[in-house]
């Protein structure tokens, strides 16, 4: 079987296609998404992306959607995993009543899982902030829904208390990043004198959305459904971190640990698939 994990991040296995904007691994092959699937049309059997498609604005969601459409036989699978609003939503609603009941543990974290990434204009955004206290407010609550990922950063940012909210990029970084894009460079330091301070702000916040970090969608099994057949897939069927269509789903450890343990609790997860004979959308 050929299959593909598409913004895989540091979560892939060998035998997989594993494709990411930022590769860390030399078996990860480094390509921007939103150029398209670097594969061929009808060459995979299973297409995989876990919280990638909430980072994509309307158009670009739909037109990744058809790329997956397009690199699947007819026939294979796509699985997708992103955060599930209408889970979110439900524990917004209790920890609301908890909240007016005189019971505000859970209520700030859940605004944030709601909010923060959608609305972000640094990196980490409040979020970052909240984890960094110790001890941390809501903890069994927190933990739960973050995950191992999140039980990491937590871990960093104990590590490095004093480090600054938004800490200025290390020299290294600023040179590296200017040298992978010179003409952004010099085009930056001839527009700073130009700018007033409102401008260089609107700058900096415009690059920092446009950059992949924050929210631009959230989506619940109603709407991700609906983004899946009108792309042209086709039985559109929730399933959970180890349930799958996939042969032997559960052995690459994808959406969860080798112990079983789930990466992501906050995720919900779906498949569908590519009709038999046609089924693109126009």
């Amino acid at each position: 079987m050929r299959l593909a994990n598409l913004g895989c991040g540091n979560r892939f296995h060998p035998d997989w296609i594993n494709i990411d904007i930022a590769p860390n691994d030399p078996r990860v092959i480094a390509h921007d998404l939103s150029a398209g699937v670097p594969l061929e049309s009808a060459s995979c059997d299973v297409v995989y992306h876990s919280h990638v498609l909430e980072h994509l604005r309307g158009g670009d969601a739909v037109s990744f959607m058809r790329e997956c459409l397009r690199v699947l036989m007819p026939g294979g699978i796509l699985r997708v995993a992103t955060p599930d609003l209408e889970r979110i939503a439900r524990l917004y609603l209790g920890s609301l009543e908890k909240a007016v009941a005189g019971d505000s543990g859970d209520y700030d974290w859940i605004i944030l899982e709601m909010y923060d990434q959608t609305v972000r204009e640094e990196s980490g955004g409040q979020m970052r902030e909240y984890l960094r206290r110790n001890p941390l407010p809501a903890e069994a609550f927190v933990l739960a829904r973050i995950g191992q990922e999140g039980r990491e950063i937590v871990q960093v940012l104990r590590r490095h208390p004093d480090t600054p909210a938004a800490a200025a990029p290390p020299l290294e970084a600023r040179l590296a990043d200017a040298l992978r894009h010179p003409i952004r460079a010099i085009r930056q330091k001839m527009l700073q004198p130009l700018l007033g301070s409102h401008d260089r702000r609107a700058l900096r916040i415009g690059r920092f959305r446009l950059a992949g970090e924050v929210h631009q969608w959230m989506y619940d099994r109603y709407s991700l459904a609906k983004l899946m057949t009108e792309v042209g897939f086709e039985n559109p069927l929730p399933q959970t971190a180890t349930s799958s269509l996939i042969a032997g789903w559960s052995a690459f450890n994808l959406d969860t640990q080798s112990d079983g343990t789930v990466i992501k609790p906050d995720s919900m997860y779906m498949e569908a698939i590519r009709p038999l004979a046609g089924g693109e959308a126009v």
